[in-house]
């Protein structure tokens, strides 16, 4: 199949990567024509403006766009729905809010267009592994689109499941779900590190080793391993977490609909905190307990390690 590729970051680019060595064709785009150029190095058909992207594709045509969330997909998709005809497809790949979704597709159903959202899990590992995809949309324009979801998809990793929406949605949860994971472990970690065993442990071998049969054994552990192995202390990054929109969409749709997600919304939360080393709440705290008990306070300026 011919697929135009929108968009060559990190994602976009190793997407575009596995679906011509899996035989299919590419018209890439990408804002900055470097990108596109290297692609066209590989194989791939460039294209430099939305009109020529459109010009190169066969009817149906099919757009993937592989574009930051919010106003940039809105702004190329308001472009695309003035360019494509009726039965023509776009897909949209990146992490947008499920809600868009179903703004986008009733738009572009009104000119004949197809719209499918796909959820793609697999970072940069995803050329060599294939991606996890969860779609939203009509079974047809699944069923159209299928054999390109079989190439970048590894076995049994991708899912039809459901109405506009569905895919960002499953994967909306996805990520809340990662959230959770990821400060799980690093709180395990932490608990290592503060105890009178720490000198003795090797934490790439404690990684490695809670992968061989545990409960707790996955993908994020080898990472934590990779990590591990690395940089033993992880002194070479700041504790400085930063967080997406599916994190905070996800916690929203917990509150919309009353689900108490607390080990979700817990995990958003302190990422807010790990970007605050001096939070003025904690400054409160720490005043209140002096006042009512006369607990000792630590001066400002004072280093992390003599205030301990």
């Amino acid at each position: 199949m011919k697929v135009a590729m929108i968009g060559l970051g990190r994602m976009g680019m190793n997407m575009a990567r596995r679906l011509l060595r899996g035989g299919h064709q590419v018209v890439a785009y990408n804002r900055t024509a470097q990108k596109t150029r290297e692609l066209m190095a590989e194989g791939a058909e460039g294209a430099f403006s939305m009109e020529e992207v459109v010009g190169k594709l066969d009817a149906p045509r099919i757009v993937w766009l592989m574009l930051p969330a919010g106003s940039v997909v809105d702004a190329h998709i308001g472009q695309l729905g003035g360019l494509l005809a009726a039965g023509d497809i776009v897909v949209e790949g990146g992490n947008s809010y499920y809600r868009d979704d179903l703004r986008r597709a009733a738009a572009l159903s009104e000119r004949g267009i197809r719209y499918m959202d796909v959820g793609v899990s697999g970072g940069i590992w995803g050329l060599e592994k294939g991606y996890c995809m969860m779609m939203g949309g009509a079974k047809e324009t699944f069923a159209v689109l299928e054999p390109v979801f079989r190439v970048l998809a590894p076995p049994e990793g991708y899912l039809h499941c459901g109405p506009a929406g569905a895919g960002h949605f499953v994967k909306m949860v996805h990520n809340g779900i990662e959230y959770g994971l990821m400060q799980a472990y690093g709180e395990g970690f932490e608990l290592l590190q503060a105890s009178d065993y720490a000198p003795d442990f090797d934490y790439a071998r404690i990684a490695h080793l809670w992968n061989q049969g545990s409960v707790i054994r996955s993908w994020l552990l080898e990472l934590a391993e990779d990590a591990f192995s690395k940089n033993a202390a992880l002194d070479d990054i700041r504790g400085q977490v930063a967080d997406s929109g599916e994190g905070r969409w996800t916690v929203q749709q917990a509150i919309d609909t009353a689900v108490p997600a607390e080990v979700i919304t817990l995990a958003l939360l302190r990422r807010f905190r790990s970007r605050q080393p001096d939070a003025f709440s904690d400054r409160v705290v720490a005043a209140l307990r002096r006042e009512f008990g006369g607990h000792p306070v630590v001066a400002s300026g004072t280093p992390p390690d003599a205030a301990q």
